[in-house]
């Protein structure tokens, strides 16, 4: 499975510090940036909105902050009779070196909804190894 890598022309192309580009990784999304959907499965009468960042604007923020010096790359999947789950692997070059986070995602085969089953759980595992970064990760923090 080859890596994605992501390139920048006409900005300044070289690496940035680790620790800037975490701190720039961390501030919350702009509200501009983030999509709703119905969460939950079939069958219950109110199912909550999920606040989520589609993958390609969580690529275009990656590309800004780290000036395009980051790859992604499907690194598993692997399917059971009902599921089929992807690992992705996300990789950010800085001035120190090279820092990868990975993450799963998972979809129902059966899925009855926009995109298909494995680009989903993809997409899912995508957001989650950005978020290990600290992109977007104030999303998945729960309310009480």
């Amino acid at each position: 499975m080859e890596a994605t890598h992501h390139t920048i022309p006409g900005i300044e192309s070289g690496p940035r510090p680790l620790a800037d580009i975490l701190k720039d990784l961390a501030r919350p999304i702009p509200a501009r940036h983030l999509r709703e959907k119905k969460q939950g499965g079939v069958g219950r009468v109110t199912r909550p909105l999920l606040t989520f960042c589609p993958w390609y604007r969580t690529q275009k923020i990656l590309d800004h902050y780290t000036r395009g010096h980051w790859e992604s790359r499907v690194t598993g999947i692997t399917t059971s009779d009902e599921r089929v789950f992807v690992t992705v692997r996300v990789t950010i070059h800085a001035a120190e070196g090279s820092f990868s986070r990975e993450a799963t995602g998972t979809e129902l085969l059966s899925v009855n909804a926009y995109g298909d089953p494995s680009s989903n759980a993809e997409s899912m595992a995508f957001r989650r190894a950005c978020a290990k970064f600290g992109l977007g990760l104030h999303l998945y923090e729960k309310e009480d």
